[in-house]
């Protein structure tokens, strides 16, 4: 069942914007499929989806205008703030979960993981050193769009 819940979720975003999690649940529903928002999130997060302004899409690993890491960056990351070992990424509004997937999906081997709220973004690194590390390549990338 979930490798058939999987595509549909996959077929409905490809076909129409979806911006939250209750109208996927709608949209999955009125195909005969229930799922919990529990079991919507593990779903999203399995299948590398991120909100944009378009509604979620599927995460990839590379396009003409760079890595996704390097899009999600140029695309929402609107602060760093550093706090020894964690770095305080801040987006708009619905975005954080997006940078934090983009991150995660990344594997630089400085982060020990990300959690998200809704505007922020909590890089956790294993050190200070690596906490620095992190923020130089997020400044990079910033600075190759420019």
């Amino acid at each position: 069942m979930k490798a058939f819940r999987h595509g549909q979720i996959l077929k409905i975003i490809q076909g129409q914007q979806i911006h939250t999690q209750e109208e996927l649940a709608r949209e999955l529903a009125a195909l005969g499929v229930s799922a919990t928002q529990v079991t919507l999130s593990r779903d999203i997060r399995e299948l590398g989806l991120v909100k944009t302004k378009d509604g979620y899409t599927q995460l990839v690993e590379s396009s003409d205008r760079g890595t996704q890491v390097d899009l999600a960056v140029l695309d929402y990351l609107l602060d760093i703030r550093p706090a020894q070992q964690i770095l305080v990424l801040k987006t708009p509004p619905a975005f954080a979960s997006s940078l934090a997937i983009a991150i995660d999906k990344a594997a630089w081997s400085e982060v020990a993981g990300t959690i998200a709220g809704d505007d922020t973004v909590l890089v956790v690194c294993g050190d200070v050193l690596s906490a620095a590390a992190v923020h130089a390549r997020l400044l990079e990338i910033l600075r190759g769009a420019g």
